[in-house]
């Protein structure tokens, strides 16, 4: 099926490749940088879920229906014996990738209200759940590791 977008639409979902480009360039230098062996497999199975967003995105912009079903595929590493935890640079990290999600989130809330296509709609909702739950998943390892107090 094909999509024709309107103006708004096509400069929203353009804002929108910026922005999951630099999603996957984040979660992919982040996962390398990280001590946690456990954030290292978080960070990176998100990284996979940001490119599949970047490649709805694209289809969209050709025109395409976008196929919304992703089959992750990022392999996990073992944790070592001796880890001690998540270190207080992984902390940083972290903080800055849940104000990015926080901000990214906010970005399709609006390209939600402006998409005039029901099919463009429904996939830049498909995405913002997703970026919802890296947001949550983020905060869980946070709040579990010490990292965010909810008191």
């Amino acid at each position: 099926m094909q999509i024709k977008l309107t103006q708004k639409e096509r400069m929203l979902l353009e804002d929108g490749k910026k922005q999951e480009d630099l999603c996957v360039k984040k979660y992919q230098s982040y996962a390398n940088q990280v001590q946690d062996v456990q954030l290292k497999n978080l960070l990176t199975e998100i990284a996979g879920e940001e490119q599949h967003h970047l490649d709805m995105i694209n289809q969209m912009l050709q025109g395409m229906q976008p196929n919304m079903a992703h089959k992750p595929s990022s392999p996990t590493v073992e944790a070592k014996a001796t880890f001690q935890g998540p270190s207080t640079t992984d902390q940083t990290l972290l903080e800055d990738l849940l104000s990015t999600e926080k901000y990214v989130s906010g970005f399709y809330d609006t390209a939600v209200f402006e998409s005039a296509d029901p099919n463009v709609r429904q996939a830049i909702q498909h995405i913002q759940k997703d970026e919802q739950n890296h947001g949550q998943k983020l905060f869980n390892y946070m709040n579990s590791h010490g990292m965010y107090d909810i008191q």
